[in-house]
């Protein structure tokens, strides 16, 4: 359904370095550097399956800021790459927010593993590992 997700930045050679680390916990290559029309520089990090998730630097020259109530999860492969996303991402110069990286009951989804964060600009992002 979604073709791409897109955060912005405040300082966009710093989300590189972030999401570089970050991203390729989940395999996912460095970004491709591009520039928009308009001159702002653009991250952009391609998945296999189609998907794209990208930083911007915002195109209204305004500083970027965050979307209270939203968070972007990122799918992984164990409970332990959820940690793993999680710690590198902190190590990075990410913030943990909420619990601790672990699992969590879902009434409707059952046994989860979580691990949430918030980027170097505020976006809030999240791990997740459903078991089989």
């Amino acid at each position: 359904m979604l073709f791409h997700t897109m955060v912005g930045s405040n300082d966009i050679e710093r989300s590189k370095r972030f999401y570089d680390e970050v991203l390729g916990v989940l395999g996912v290559s460095e970004a491709t550097l591009n520039i928009a029309g308009s001159g702002h520089t653009r991250l952009f990090y391609r998945n296999e399956n189609g998907t794209n998730f990208v930083v911007t630097e915002p195109i209204n020259d305004e500083p970027a800021t965050v979307a209270n109530g939203s968070t972007v999860a990122f799918s992984c492969n164990s409970p332990e790459q959820v940690k793993e996303f999680h710690d590198v991402a902190i190590a990075n110069g990410g913030t943990s927010v909420e619990a601790p990286p672990g699992p969590r009951m879902s009434p409707s989804m059952g046994p989860i593993q979580l691990a949430y964060f918030r980027d170097p600009d505020g976006n809030k992002l999240c791990g997740i590992h459903f078991p089989t």
